[in-house]
């Protein structure tokens, strides 16, 4: 989403993993990398609304290196979010 422009528009599948993760996996691990991927967004939002000469919109203003640590942060929780599931059955 954000390579496609709609880099703020990503948070909300961020907020609904993180508030799943945190509701209903009782794996520690999940919750941690839930919790990494959370704040690897929350990193580059705060910059973005925190700068006064800051560009229009998120996706013109991350710097790409933000965006490799979602990207690794999200990975890091699909295999713990994986490992889990199958921890439980």
């Amino acid at each position: 989403m954000a390579i496609g422009q709609f880099a703020l528009i990503a948070g909300v599948p961020v907020l609904i993993a993180l508030t799943g993760t945190l509701r209903r996996v009782p794996d520690r691990a999940a919750r941690r990398a839930a919790a990494l991927v959370a704040a690897a967004f929350a990193a580059p939002l705060t910059v973005w609304l925190t700068r006064d000469d800051g560009a229009p919109s998120l996706s013109k203003d991350m710097h790409p290196g933000f965006l490799a640590l979602i990207v690794a942060a999200s990975a890091v929780f699909l295999v713990t979010l994986h490992r889990a599931r199958r921890a439980a059955a």
